[in-house]
């Protein structure tokens, strides 16, 4: 039985903190065929409130040790800069072996990993937390190949998620990428996308940047003088959650 639920341990006296952040949680796919583990922010008060959007991100563990990711929830949460969210932090190695790192199989247009989020991921989030049923509260976030993976659901995925946030998107890795976007007509999708200058795949993110652009789509770019690296990403985490989810009071 996959354990969906969350589990929080307290000890007498011990401060209760107002977001919650979930220890792993191990999750049985029949779309994988094996076991994967995530763990879930949910903001202060979750408990009173309904329709919640959910950001889901992969490389979750790189986001909450290097982007830290529930401090900057909280922190843009509390000062009422952002809407509450659910984040779902979708760890890619395997449980029973954190060194191995399936994330270059997941993250390249994988069909089936498509298919462990819409029929099995998606459904659980939304079973145990008060999570909204559209896609219109759905976005997905990565960062390299992850950016790629959230680039590759914005194709094959636009039923299932509306927000694609990339950073430095890795997309050489799918050469096929690229020429769909430029054949597709513009889906129902509001895209971040950050690039690195130079050596962080500039010229490819360029591109892809002007293909978004001629084809109409919703889209924050920003460029910065930074590589392939947090030291890139980590002040980038601001951006993309105010883009998707800045607070309209």
């Amino acid at each position: 039985m996959n354990n969906i639920l969350p589990i929080l341990l307290l000890l007498p006296g011990a401060a209760i903190a107002d977001s919650t952040l979930t220890p792993d949680i191990r999750f049985s796919s029949e779309a994988l065929g094996y076991d994967l583990q995530y763990r879930v922010y949910l903001p202060d008060g979750y408990e009173s409130k309904e329709n919640l959007p959910v950001l889901y991100v992969t490389d979750g563990q790189s986001y909450i040790s290097r982007g830290r990711v529930p401090r900057v929830l909280d922190r843009l949460i509390e000062a009422e800069r952002m809407e509450p969210v659910i984040a779902v932090f979708v760890d890619p190695r395997d449980p029973d072996n954190l060194k191995h790192n399936r994330r270059n199989q997941e993250f390249t247009c994988n069909a089936d990993y498509l298919n462990f989020y819409s029929s099995e991921l998606i459904p659980a989030i939304e079973e145990a937390y008060p999570a909204a049923q559209d896609r219109e509260s759905r976005t997905i976030l990565g960062v390299s190949f992850g950016g790629l993976n959230a680039a590759c659901f914005g194709l094959m995925g636009h039923e299932t998620f509306s927000g694609i946030g990339m950073h430095s998107p890795a997309n050489h890795a799918v050469p096929a990428l690229l020429p769909g976007y430029k054949k597709m007509p513009a889906l129902p999708l509001n895209i971040f996308l950050s690039t690195g200058a130079p050596n962080d795949n500039t010229r490819a993110n360029r591109e892809f940047r002007n293909v978004l652009r001629e084809k109409g789509y919703p889209l924050k770019y920003i460029e910065v003088r930074k590589g392939h690296n947090w030291d890139n990403w980590k002040p980038l985490i601001d951006d993309v959650l105010l883009y998707f989810y800045e607070s309209m009071d």
